[in-house]
């Protein structure tokens, strides 16, 4: 799938989480689960329009366009999005380094699979976690846990961490801002800065708090 197909996608309402999730009807939720289960789980799901699909079901939940209520929808989509990434990881630890060795085309790009191994220098096996509020690197980050041999145990506990935080975030952010007229369809339109911004603030304090033991420890 090239760009101009994405773009194609998008202009038809594929990518549009309102329509593809008003379109669905009842089966809204499950059309939700399965897009975050393929963007996460299948090294294709880059294009897919993650936090803001998981924003805007927060919305249509307090709307009543989604008819299952709120503590039903938050811990299905965790389920599904726990199991993609480890679908991922399965992939990675199977295939092995080979399934990076591909051209760039556009379903995989080189630059993506870079910036997600710095993530993994950066941050160790809490990039998993991270991750998961990060567009593409999302995508990507099990896989290259699986290709890395991270072992199943602690990748499955940060999987696990990462689905809950990041789908009980995103879905509350969006069911409660739908009360608010305007700043849902702002919030809806930067969702992307936003989860970044808080990623950053959350992890930037502890990142500091390192530094400044390991200085510490260095002159003693």
């Amino acid at each position: 799938m090239n760009t101009m197909t994405v773009t194609a996608m998008s202009a038809s309402g594929f990518l549009d989480p309102q329509s593809v999730i008003a379109s669905a009807g009842v089966w809204g939720l499950v059309v939700v689960c399965a897009i975050v289960f393929v963007e996460t789980g299948l090294l294709v799901g880059f294009f897919l329009p993650g936090d803001t699909l998981l924003f805007f079901t927060g919305v249509l939940t307090f709307s009543g366009v989604i008819v299952q209520p709120l503590w039903v929808v938050i811990p299905t989509i965790a389920v599904s999005a726990a199991l993609g990434d480890q679908l991922g990881y399965i992939i990675g630890r199977t295939t092995g380094r080979r399934i990076f060795d591909r051209r760039d085309s556009g379903l995989f790009s080189r630059k993506s699979v870079t910036r997600t191994q710095g993530f993994f220098d950066r941050f160790g096996p809490a990039a998993v976690t991270i991750a998961r509020f990060v567009p593409v690197v999302r995508t990507f980050a099990p896989v290259a846990a699986g290709v890395g041999k991270m072992p199943r145990r602690l990748f499955t506990m940060f999987n696990i961490a990462g689905a809950v935080l990041w789908t009980t975030g995103v879905v509350l952010l969006g069911f409660g801002l739908a009360h608010i007229s305007g700043v849902a369809d702002f919030a809806a339109r930067y969702i992307d800065l936003v989860l970044i911004g808080i990623v950053v603030l959350s992890v930037v304090p502890v990142v500091i708090r390192v530094v400044v033991s390991h200085r510490q420890n260095f002159r003693v």
